[in-house]
Parts: C-alpha cells; structure tokens; sequence
C-alpha cells in the first residue's frame, strides 16, 4: 500500500529513518481530507435530487436536526483535528531532537551555494557526504539572505536565517545520492542553488575519510580562539577570567544576570559571539563586543568545535596569589619598603 501512494502521490523515496512517519501523517490527512470531500459532495448531490422541487409553487422543506446529532458532528470534526495535531506535534517534537551521538555538520547557505563543515575539519561546496544508519546533526545558518535547506528524499526541511544557527537531523536508511534544494526564493540563481547528499556505506565512508583532511576542527578552533582575541577573556582550563571559560562550558547550565538558567548548547554558544549582550551571564561584566560581521561561518564552527572538545576537560586548581601589603606612594615610585612606626631605618 505504500509503495502504491508513493507512486500515486509522486512522492520520492523514503530514504531517512523519519521520512515514513511523515507520509503517513501526510496519507492521513490526504485521505481524510478526499473522504470527507466526497462525503459532502454525495451528500450535496442527494439533498439536491431528494429536495428538488417537484411542482410549480412548492416550498422547500424546512429541516431540523437534533441536538444530539449536531454535537456528534462538530465533536468528530474537532477530535479529527486534535488528533491531527497530536500526531503532527509528536512527530515535531521527534524531528526537532537530534540524538546525543548524531555527527555534527555545520552547513552555510549562501547565494548560491551550500558549505559543508566537518569535525575533523574537512569542508566541501554543494556535496554533502555522510554514512548510512549513522545520526547526523546539521547546525545550519545563512550567510547573506533567508536559505531554506530541503531534503526531499529525507522529508526534512529547515529555514535559515542570518545571524541565526538551527538544528536539524537525519540518519540516511540507504545509500545513494539524493537532491538539496533552496525551499526559499533567495535571489535571481535560485532555481540553480542545487546540492546533493551523497550517502555511502560504513566501508566508503571509512575509504573517504582516509582522504587528505585540513586538520582536527577543534584544533582549528584553538588557533583562531588565540587570532581573533578569545582567550583575552576566557580561559581553556576552568580558570574564572573576564569571560567564562571554555572548561566544562558545553551542554552546562548557565545562570543569566536575570536570574534564568539556560543551557550551553550550539545555538547558545553561536548567539553569544554573535549578540553577546543579549543573555549576560550572571556575575560577569557586560563587556564582550559583538562579533557579528568579524567571525566567518567557518570559524564560528570551529570555535563551537572547540568548546564542545572541552566538554570533559579537567578543571586545573586554582592559582592562589601571596597575599601581599598595599603598595604605599614611595614603593610605587620604586623607593623600596617605607619602615613601620618606631622601627629605625637601616
């Protein structure tokens, strides 16, 4: 049967762990639907024959329904709707989650491309590559206007917005290539910003990833940490600075100056370079600069990269500074230790 309504429908392969979840909410509501169009145009069609009016001067037949009736009707209408909610909200709820061991890729739109970043610092332009039966979380945003990432073979699409990181997820169910395109009309090229997913097996992938790479990502993440002036402010060891540190900073509760508790995930740790003044974190000074405009896509991922590598790092002790004496006007000017009263200068 659902090989006939992917055929009837048009619809292409379900290629992704989800993508039958999602036709099958949709032959619910493709089937409902046509059920109660036809039911109401049989209806029409036998209230137009039984109530034609059969004589000249006949006044048409004044109907009254029961109440009973009448609650029956709009209480199955209103069940069909909330149960077409539930499923649909439960089916969100589920695309929206990715799994705790997905592969994360970072994915750029722009005009008219679409950039791939990998962990291990791998990047590609319109490619995507990734195993078979393994999650993959793509941390997606826009480098210029509104890009929308469709995979229409994996049922999942997610709109991206500049300035702004979303998740998505997906495991490929088998391999192949299969198309990405631009839901959201983004400029005159639109119709060409075309990508592809290219799904290997767990042996071609192991072969691809033996391939010349560019270096560890979170590795990448430390040189520009150091290039563009983060550890200015924040340390790599669990030390307290300026800025929190990196340390044990990822998938943390972060306590905000108003008192809130939010997570540290992706899409906090994106929005905290990009508009740091927006969420200050609690006994800290609101001094960060934004970095909106300085920090290229690929480095923003490479410094998430980073603090995410940093998840387990061990917190070094802290360093105890020798309490020492308030400098008096004659030892900041360099004139050594002034004597204490009754003690005679030697």
């Amino acid at each position: 049967m659902n090989d006939l309504l992917l055929k009837i429908l048009d619809l292409p392969p379900q290629a992704s762990t989800y993508a039958f979840d999602v036709d099958l909410l949709h032959y619910f509501v493709i089937g409902t639907t046509m059920l109660g169009a036809t039911f109401v145009f049989l209806l029409a069609l036998w209230f137009l024959f039984m109530h034609r009016r059969r004589f000249p001067g006949e006044t048409t037949q004044r109907l009254q329904t029961s109440v009973p009736a009448e609650i029956l009707i709009i209480g199955g209408i209103l069940s069909l709707f909330l149960l077409f909610w539930v499923v649909g909200a439960s089916e969100y709820a589920h695309i929206q989650h990715p799994p705790d061991d997905a592969m994360p890729v970072y994915v750029t739109g722009k005009q008219w491309m679409w950039k791939f970043a990998y962990q291990d610092g791998r990047s590609d332009i319109d490619v995507l590559t990734v195993p078979v039966h393994r999650p993959v979380k793509l941390v997606m945003t826009s480098r210029d206007v509104i890009h929308s990432f469709y995979v229409p073979a994996f049922r999942m699409k997610q709109d991206v917005v500049p300035g702004r990181y979303y998740t998505a997820w997906f495991e490929a169910q088998q391999t192949g290539e299969f198309d990405i395109d631009c839901a959201e009309y983004c400029g005159v090229s639109h119709s060409r910003m075309l990508a592809k997913v290219r799904v290997l097996s767990q042996p071609d992938y192991a072969r691809w990833l033996e391939r010349p790479q560019t270096g560890d990502l979170a590795a990448r993440g430390r040189d520009i940490a150091a290039k563009r002036g983060c550890l200015s402010c924040h340390t790599l060891d669990g030390q307290p600075h300026i800025g929190p540190s990196f340390a044990g900073l990822y998938d943390a509760p972060v306590r905000l100056s108003d008192g809130t508790i939010v997570t540290a995930d992706v899409a906090y740790l994106t929005r905290s370079m990009m508009d740091p003044q927006v969420q200050i974190v609690d006994s800290y000074k609101p001094v960060m600069p934004t970095y909106r405009g300085i920090l290229e896509e690929p480095e923003v991922a490479a410094l998430v990269e980073l603090i995410v590598s940093l998840k387990d790092q061990p917190i070094a002790p802290s360093v105890v500074l020798p309490r020492t004496q308030p400098l008096g006007s004659a030892q900041r000017l360099g004139e050594g230790p002034q004597p204490s009263a009754g003690e005679q200068p030697r």
